[in-house]
């Protein structure tokens, strides 16, 4: 269990069902309270709206085809914790984005865990 999760309220934004389950499962193992999950760009952004208590949130890149990085801006500008997930290389990620964290699908739950702790203040 990682204890900078514990109470933590994470928002996981993942358009494939089972991946989006095994994330929130892994979350809530480690103490977390997910938020979500969402699969569609509109819903995570009226979560991301109504939820300002927000501490960090998963954001797959592609949603179902459609560009999440509308919703990357607004969590941003907002001081949110981000970890971006896709299944193309970071390479393929605007260069704004160069310093917010990004897992690689596939990816171990140990591994978004462990990136997701590091983003959050002890």
């Amino acid at each position: 269990m990682n204890s900078r999760l514990r109470g933590r309220r994470i928002l996981v934004v993942e358009d494939e069902d089972m991946l989006a389950q095994c994330l929130s499962e892994t979350l809530q193992d480690n103490g977390a309270v997910v938020v979500g999950p969402a699969g569609r760009l509109a819903d995570a952004m009226t979560l991301v709206d109504a939820d300002h208590a927000l501490e960090a949130v998963i954001l797959d890149v592609n949603l179902a085809g459609e560009s999440a990085y509308p919703l990357a801006d607004r969590l941003i500008d907002r001081g949110v914790p981000l970890l971006l997930t896709s299944g193309y290389d970071r390479s393929s990620t605007p260069a704004r984005y160069a310093d917010v964290a990004y897992c690689t699908k596939p990816f171990g739950t140990a591994q978004v865990v462990q990136a997701l702790a590091s983003l959050l203040p002890a």
